[in-house]
């Protein structure tokens, strides 16, 4: 059966392996600030675990996402989400406020996401996000990159990621109506609670499936290219995450 290139999301396998993600929110939840009454659209939603505590001062929230898997484990929590794609959001002038964590780096035609954000927001409404930036998981890439040339893969799976410079995104807001308030890349190395190996199967694991019989081959290569730089002398493992954070408001 040939392999899919799409990325797959297992609950249970990111709640084991990445729930970093919605823990380290804290930030960017603070820049966005809601407020008893708003309503706030949830980008890239996942699990819900974040999205709750949009809502937890009385704002009204809607969670969106791609994953059956992952909008499943939301519902679980009795959060209000859907399926919708964020290249094509359908909403027109709903929300006080668009919000987004850990997703649009995923989301590799930027251009149509901003579009539907700002389609998405009443007058003077404002988006806050937070994702991979320039130069984010730099290692990681490298190492698959280089793997797929050793093994004769295919190397495009192992850059599926749009991470722009803070100026470049700030330009596309601009250029799509938004005033950006502020931007800016911070780099954020993080602990691997699974290690390196929960990491690379959870967000690559279609990177190593093209590999067939040789995956765990590919795979032990890969750690052992990234142990270098990536696990310090306790055995602990941290990504290279450099993230990009940006409140921009619509007049």
């Amino acid at each position: 059966m040939a392999q899919t290139s799409k990325q797959v999301w297992e609950a249970g396998s990111y709640d084991r392996n990445a729930r970093f993600v919605s823990d380290l929110g804290g930030e960017i939840l603070s820049w966005l600030a809601p407020k008893a009454g708003e309503h706030i659209l949830d980008l890239g939603c996942g699990d819900g675990a974040l999205t709750q505590k949009l809502g937890a001062d009385g704002a009204t929230v809607l969670g969106v996402d791609m994953s059956p898997s992952l909008l499943e484990a939301a519902r679980a929590r009795g959060l209000n989400v859907r399926q919708e794609n964020g290249h094509a959001l359908p909403f027109h002038h709903e929300f006080d406020a668009v919000f987004s964590n850990a997703a649009l780096h995923w989301m590799t035609e930027p251009e149509k996401v901003i579009e539907g954000v700002r389609r998405a927001l009443r007058p003077g409404g404002r988006f806050v996000a937070e994702f991979g930036g320039h130069g984010n998981v730099a290692a990681i890439m490298t190492a698959l990159r280089a793997a797929a040339r050793v093994f004769d893969g295919d190397s495009s799976l192992a850059t599926p990621w749009f991470y722009p410079t803070d100026r470049e995104y700030a330009d596309m807001l601009q250029a799509a109506g938004f005033t950006v308030r502020r931007a800016g890349l911070f780099p954020r190395p993080t602990p691997l609670p699974t290690g390196i190996q929960g990491w690379l199967e959870t967000f690559r694991g279609v990177f190593f499936d093209q590999f067939g019989p040789n995956r765990e081959t590919v795979l032990a290569y890969v750690i052992d290219l990234l142990r270098p730089s990536l696990c310090d002398r306790s055995g602990q493992w941290h990504a290279d995450y450099v993230r990009i954070r940006v409140e921009a408001h619509l007049l």
